[in-house]
């Protein structure tokens, strides 16, 4: 199993733990965020740890063939002192050196090719932890929004058919008539007004008319 598949795991029965329990939304995916984050750095540690190996395994290798070097020597210093009894001894240490030290390179090629892995593992971890911190946002005021408009429903459905709304209704509907009365008042007054303007205008005219005719007459 692979580290994102053992870190997958661990995140999914932790949050199926969360949604069995109903927990609420917001607090689960702040939970799958902190059980992301976590997973980052044990993945970091593993990553580190594997590196560390690597170059372990790297110094192993140089130092046996820093060996295999040094006994080639000692198998020539034996040689030229005519000791070939120490030569070949020299040469089957030189050997087993170089034995160790290929041993320790293929090792070390598979941690190589280890690290690598985890590396890319790694990578695409912290991808999807920053993919998840933007789209917590969203999700978040999303979820907010529904609980607004959730909130507003629940107000709605309460002052619907409530008496102080019904109070509030039948108050709007005497101001609008006596409103109204006042109108029609206030058309009347304005109509005797000019009825009495009318009958002035009228006696004005009989008293001019009047005069007109006594001038005619010479009175």
């Amino acid at each position: 199993m692979n580290l994102l598949d053992r870190i997958g795991r661990l995140i999914r029965a932790n949050l199926n733990e969360l949604l069995r329990r109903a927990e609420d939304p917001e607090k689960i995916i702040e939970e799958a965020l902190r059980e992301m984050k976590e997973a980052l750095r044990e993945a970091r540690r593993s990553v580190a740890e594997a590196m560390a190996e690597e170059k372990r395994l790297t110094r192993e290798r140089e130092s046996h063939l820093k060996e295999t070097a040094l006994w080639e020597e000692k198998a020539k210093e034996a040689l030229m002192a005519g000791r070939e009894d120490l030569a070949r001894e020299a040469l089957r240490r030189k050997k087993r050196a170089l034995d160790l030290a290929e041993g320790f390179w293929v090792q070390g090629e598979e941690q190589r090719a280890l690290v690598e892995r985890l590396v890319t593992q790694l990578k695409a971890l912290e991808a999807k932890i920053e993919e998840a911190e933007a789209r917590k946002k969203l999700l978040i005021a999303r979820k907010r929004g529904v609980e607004a408009a959730e909130a507003v429903r629940r107000m709605e459905s309460r002052l619907e058919g409530h008496p102080a709304l019904e109070a509030f209704e039948e108050m709007e509907a005497r101001i609008l008539a006596m409103e109204d009365r006042h109108e029609a008042l206030k058309e009347l007054d304005g109509a005797d007004l000019e009825k009495e303007l009318a009958a002035l205008s009228a006696e004005k005219a009989v008293e001019e008319e009047l005069r007109r005719l006594k001038e005619e007459l010479g009175r």
